[in-house]
Parts: structure tokens; C-alpha cells; sequence
């Protein structure tokens, strides 16, 4: 009997919600984690057609990079929804093609987590609770987006840090009301929560240009899924000071602002069983996740580490840009179509998350002159990056095989060459020395155009200009 190979552990992930946590950031998070955008927008499309479109973008946050998802809302007049129709909704797309049971069932959960607490808040049954953030479609598109996220990279458990709340006091809908706002609070029972740092008036009065930059719900920063849109003062220690043009007496400093929505904490509580440090895993994917204000000195972001049980010796690892060594490739064999659009296959597959993406020619039978394509991804991503190329290119299937790779760390830096930025590729050996420092070849062919030099003559002064980087 041939000998069976046993399955892999299950995937595990932390959620590190220290600085606070909202939909969009913990999306995105999943987003740079792997999951494949793509993926993501075609089950929203499925659920709500034409009505949302994610935008990604590469941003900083306090110093650190991070990945931003914007949701653009298509329609001018969503209708208003409840708990009751939401659950409606999900329950008619099981057993379709175009939404997995599980993202349902994910879904489910979060939503319950929100209607109950939004129920108990306003005093009225869960079903009926009208929601303002939920009903939304940002921040319909948040949850679902994420619940499918999650399921694209396969994650079985997870653990979630202590929730920033943030602290102070905001103008919503009902008045002026504390932070964490009512939902937060009621959805926070049973985890442990930290106010956020108060800061003293003297510091703040030297920051007081990034003062509105705390928070996250609309015009705070951390996301678009909570309808508060002002920061009131709260108390602390410190001297007289002016807030938004206004005196505010001595002992009294503005409160950091909303750092948690409710649409954040109830994923949060739906996709982590439990609350802790970070467990024992090895680490095969970090995804970072920006809210919308930058605060010097306090980066607004949530993380994400997914890897599995530190114990199993044949967990594929990464290197220090992320890169695993471990991978699934895909491929399929196309003899009937167009080559003009061959280039942006390629492209899309890379857009979509792809390690890499490349074309073989072949010869298939009869003679045909044909192509396989050949898309490199991460364990997880590998379906939504099959629709992807059936999609694209008319394919009626796509092979699938595993495989481990031998990988440098690399890392990337920039040079200018005569006014114009070009990332360079540094790569290191084992003992960290610099074995290879290569220009972007779209930059070098950008900054040629640009100058009227050959690509040649530009790549030679690319090549000087990375030589002489310091420390490297």
C-alpha cells in the first residue's frame, strides 16, 4: 500500500489590533496577508452586483508601508437594510457557484455580532435593528470582503490582541456620546480593551496640525464604517492649551478619538475565538492594513500574521520581504487566444497577487501552436487566481501542483538618476551580504523615455548609481 501523506495543520492568524481596529483596515490587512482582491470583488459582485468597487493603494502609515482598500460606492441611493434582510441575502446564495458556504457562514457571524449589539444599544429586537454602518455598502462590502479573505487563505483559528478603543468623547447622530461608542462597548464584553494613550497638553500643543488624525470613523482615519464626525476634549493632565481654535482650561486635553468601530470589533470577535498574545506559529505571511489619517508617531494600522503551528518541520517559511518558500503553481495550455492580449493576462495575474506570472510556448497535438500560462501564488489564493485565468484567457481548467523553492532575501531601495526614483532590488545571501543589486527595469525604460537615452545607457547608470548605495 503506497504510503498517505498527512494534511497540513490548519492555518492560524493574529490579529494585532494594539493601535485600533476598523473593516476596511482589517481587509486590507488580509489583502497584503495574500488574498487575492480579485477573488474578493467577485463575491461582493455576486451579492450586491454593481454596486461597490474596491481600489488598492501602497501607502504609509506612520513610517510603516501598508495597503489601503478604498471602496467606491456605485449606486446613489442604497437601500436602507436589517439584520432580517442582510441574513436573508446570505442564506439565498447558498448552494450557488459564486459565494463559498463558508464566507456565509463568516458572515453570519460577524453580522450577528453587530445586530446584537446595536439591538441591545437602542433597546429593540435584533431583527429589526436598522443598521447605519452595516446597511451601508462600504461597509457591507467590509465584512464580506474580509470574511472572504479569510477564507482564501484557509485560516482555521486565530487569536486577537487587546483592542485599542481610543478615549474622549464624539458627536453622532445621537448627541454627544463617549468613546468607545455604545455598539464598541457592548461588542467588546469579555475582551480586553485599552483606553489609548491621552496625550499631555504640552506634546500636543507641538502636534497640534495631526490632531485629527486619532481617530478612525469619518474624518478620523481608521475607516469609513462609523457615522461620527467630530473629537470633543477629554480630561487629563497638563496646562492651558488651544483645540481647534478653541481655549481649553488647564487639565483638560483633547482624547485620542474612536480607534475601534463596531464593524472592526465584530469581525474581530467573529474570526477570533480568542483573546491573548500572539500564539506559538511559524509565521508564513505578515499583512499590513492603513486607515485613512496619517499620525506621525502612532502608525494606524492592524496587522495580520497568519502561519501555521510552530511545531510541524514542513511548514513552508518566508524570507524577510515575504516571499514563501513554499508555493502553488497553476498552468494551463491555451492554443486560441489572441496573443496581442497575452501581456495583460500577465499583468492581472501579478495585479491579483501572483509571485510571478509567465508564458511557455508549446506545440500541442495535431501540431497547434499554443501557450501555457503559468501563475505562481501563495497556499490560499490559488482559487480565486484559477477563476482569475479561466476568466481571462477561455480555459476550461487549470493543473495545480505544489512546490518548494530555495529563495534569497531581498529587499528594495531607491536611487535617483538625473531627478528620476527607480527601486533596486538588494539581494542577500545566508550571512546577509549583498549578492546582487538590480534596477527596476520599468523605472530604468520610464526614466529612458524621460531623458531621450537608450535603455542601455540608462541601465548602466542605474546599476552605478545602486553600487554606491550605502549600506549595501
Amino acid at each position: 500500500m503506497a504510503p498517505t501523506s498527512s494534511p497540513a495543520p490548519a492555518r492560524l492568524a493574529y490579529i494585532d489590533a494594539t493601535a485600533g481596529i476598523a473593516g476596511d483596515m482589517l481587509l486590507a490587512a488580509l489583502i497584503d496577508a495574500g488574498a487575492s482582491l480579485v477573488g474578493v470583488q467577485r463575491v461582493l459582485d455576486a451579492l450586491v452586483p454593481g454596486s461597490v468597487r474596491f481600489v488598492r493603494s501602497e501607502v504609509d502609515r506612520g513610517g510603516q508601508g501598508a495597503v489601503k482598500i478604498d471602496v467606491e460606492v456605485l449606486v446613489e441611493d442604497p437601500p436602507h437594510r436589517t439584520w432580517a434582510s442582510i441574513r436573508a441575502q446570505l442564506e439565498q446564495a447558498r448552494g450557488g457557484a459564486d459565494v463559498p458556504e463558508r464566507t456565509i457562514d463568516l458572515a453570519l457571524a460577524v453580522f450577528g455580532q453587530l445586530a446584537d449589539a446595536e439591538g441591545a444599544t437602542h433597546g429593540v429586537p435584533a431583527d429589526e435593528v436598522h443598521f447605519h454602518e452595516v446597511g451601508a455598502l462600504d461597509s457591507l462590502a467590509d465584512v464580506i470582503g474580509a470574511c472572504e479573505a479569510w477564507r482564501q487563505l484557509g485560516i482555521e483559528a486565530a487569536t486577537g490582541s487587546v483592542i485599542a478603543v481610543g478615549s474622549g468623547r464624539i458627536r453622532a447622530a445621537h448627541g454627544d456620546i463617549p468613546v468607545p461608542v455604545p455598539a464598541v462597548a457592548r461588542l467588546a464584553l469579555g475582551w480586553p480593551t485599552v483606553a489609548g494613550e491621552i496625550l499631555p497638553a504640552r506634546r500636543h500643543r507641538h502636534s497640534h496640525a495631526h490632531s485629527h488624525g486619532h481617530g478612525h470613523g469619518h474624518g478620523h482615519g481608521h475607516g469609513h464604517d462609523h457615522p461620527h464626525d467630530h473629537e470633543l476634549p477629554a480630561h487629563a493632565q497638563g496646562g492651558p492649551h488651544e483645540h481647534r481654535g478653541r481655549r481649553v482650561p488647564a487639565g483638560v486635553a483633547p482624547g485620542i478619538g474612536e480607534l475601534a468601530t463596531p464593524t472592526g470589533v465584530a469581525l474581530l470577535r467573529g474570526l477570533a475565538a480568542t483573546s491573548g498574545p500572539q500564539p506559538m506559529m511559524t509565521t508564513e505571511a505578515l499583512g499590513v492594513g492603513a486607515g485613512t489619517k496619517d499620525t506621525p508617531g502612532r502608525p494606524n494600522v492592524v496587522r495580520v500574521l497568519v502561519g501555521r503551528p510552530a511545531d510541524d518541520s514542513a511548514v513552508p517559511v518566508a524570507d524577510a520581504h515575504g516571499t514563501p518558500t513554499a508555493a502553488l503553481q497553476l498552468e494551463a495550455n491555451v492554443d486560441d487566444l489572441d496573443p496581442r492580449l497575452w501581456p495583460r493576462v500577465v499583468e492581472e495575474l501579478l495585479e491579483a497577487g501572483a509571485l510571478d506570472a509567465w508564458l511557455v510556448p508549446i506545440s500541442m497535438k495535431h501540431g497547434r501552436p499554443a501557450v501555457t500560462v503559468h501563475a505562481l501564488v501563495r497556499e490560499g489564493s490559488e482559487e480565486a487566481t484559477a477563476a482569475l485565468l479561466m476568466d481571462r484567457t477561455g480555459t476550461l481548467g487549470v493543473r495545480s501542483h505544489r512546490v518548494d523553492r530555495v529563495i534569497r532575501t531581498r529587499e528594495f531601495t531607491e536611487v535617483e538618476v538625473r531627478g528620476h526614483r527607480m527601486a533596486v532590488k538588494i539581494a542577500r545571501d545566508a550571512d546577509g551580504a549583498v549578492v546582487r543589486r538590480e534596477p527596476e527595469f520599468r523605472d530604468v525604460a520610464a526614466a529612458a523615455r524621460a531623458l531621450d537615452l537608450s535603455e542601455r545607457a540608462m541601465l548602466d547608470l542605474a546599476k552605478e548609481a545602486a553600487t554606491g548605495l550605502a549600506g549595501s
